[in-house]
């Protein structure tokens, strides 16, 4: 389907959600680069520091399948604009916790208001964008995410020179305004029957949804992919700051935006390549989007090994770029390989349900790098677990891969 069949606003929309995925990443991601700045005007400890993002993902993978289904249910983009404000009025709220009770109090609310976005826009894109071109727009989107992940990392860097609350007051409030924006632009796609493009249609009901959903067994295993890819990302990405600190002792706000930042920058790119690649190579072969997500998969092992091994910077941040990059390939895919092996109609809660998986798994992997930690063992230890994931990840992915062309 070339991109003059694809439905009005189609580009706008994937657009007008980069914003918000990568505001999303921002105030989801920046408590970890302040960990300093945060436990000294908080007392708390390793492990309580690690909980507070543990208990944001458990909450945050609770709610994804509830949030998942309500976009199925209602209207994709009234559910992002909620989402949106939600979150970021308590984004806001977080600046002023003066207890480690308060501060985990708001780091859960903000699970749950978090938890309606990523289903829902994933289910948007895919009502705009048909198999031709959904790679590529999953892709651009997801960069937003990578985006905020990397900027993420100024949170450490500004709260080194001001108090750590400013960084979540500003976000807070540039949230909610750009909320405002999307109520006047962001719409569901009206159009029934584009070619290539199918709308959820039809009546939902739960237990229906259900058998339809856990009854498939490449559902399943892509369940056990997302999962596992969860615990290899988070137990990189989540204590890469603490990595950096005590590798090469750089100050906190250094570590923290390097940490996200040369990541993200590769990640942003690799969305791009790798969606526009499995696009091109999927209307030939069935089965490219999922040998591109393999293919970056089987990169990241050495990369991660590289980052825990050098005894050189600019080596560990080379490191990190390539791993950013390669780790985006299954990211950029997994969407659209979803929606192949799923009902149209579950699209929201189907992806809702593996986002739980793979942010359940990651949480529980940070908060037992905050107990390794504490117990003084090598965070490259919680590195090497996560090489073993990125393994078995491959084959998984290579078995849920589909066999015959898309058609919606």
């Amino acid at each position: 389907m070339s991109d003059s069949l694809l439905p009005r606003r189609a580009w706008l929309v994937v657009g007008l959600l980069w914003v918000v995925g990568c505001l999303n990443y921002i105030d989801r991601v920046m408590l970890i680069t302040m960990r300093q700045s945060v436990q000294a005007a908080i007392p708390m400890t390793e492990a309580q520091f690690g909980l507070l993002s543990t208990v944001f993902l458990i909450v945050y993978a609770m709610l994804s399948p509830v949030g998942g289904f309500i976009a199925d249910r209602l209207s994709c983009s009234r559910t992002i604009i909620f989402s949106l404000f939600a979150w970021s009025a308590i984004t806001w709220m977080t600046a002023h916790a003066t207890s480690f009770n308060e501060l985990l109090m708001w780091r859960a609310l903000m699970g749950i208001s978090e938890a309606c976005y990523l289903p829902a826009a994933a289910a948007l894109i895919a009502r705009y964008h048909g198999p031709a071109t959904r790679s590529l727009a999953n892709g651009i989107h997801l960069s937003g995410v990578m985006v905020g992940s990397g900027l993420g990392g100024l949170g450490g860097l500004i709260a080194e020179h001001h108090p750590w609350t400013t960084a979540f007051e500003i976000f807070g409030v540039v949230g909610v305004l750009y909320s405002i924006v999307l109520l006047a632009f962001l719409r569901d796609n009206p159009q029934a029957a584009t070619p290539g493009v199918d709308p959820a249609t039809g009546s939902i009901r739960v237990g229906e949804m259900i058998r339809s959903l856990f009854e498939s067994k490449k559902f399943l295993i892509a369940l056990a992919f997302w999962g596992m890819l969860g615990i290899t990302s988070w137990s990189f990405s989540g204590w890469m700051p603490a990595f950096l600190i005590e590798q090469f002792h750089l100050p906190q706000g250094k570590a923290g935006l390097m940490a996200t930042g040369f990541q993200s920058l590769g990640s942003l790119s690799g969305m791009i390549i790798a969606g526009a690649w499995a696009d091109r190579w999927s209307r030939r072969n069935p089965e490219g989007r999922a040998i591109v997500g393999i293919i970056g998969l089987g990169i990241c092992i050495p990369c991660v090994f590289l980052v825990s091994n050098s005894p050189y910077l600019p080596l560990t941040l080379a490191g990190l770029v390539c791993f950013g990059l390669t780790r985006a390939f299954p990211d950029a895919n997994m969407m659209p390989i979803l929606f192949e092996i799923t009902d149209k109609r579950y699209r929201a809660t189907a992806y809702g349900i593996l986002n739980a998986f793979a942010t359940t798994a990651g949480g529980l992997v940070i908060y037992l790098g905050g107990l390794l930690r504490d117990a003084h063992v090598s965070v490259t230890t919680v590195f090497y677990i996560g090489t073993v994931g990125m393994a078995l990840c491959s084959g998984l992915l290579w078995v849920i891969r589909p066999h015959q062309q898309a058609v919606s």
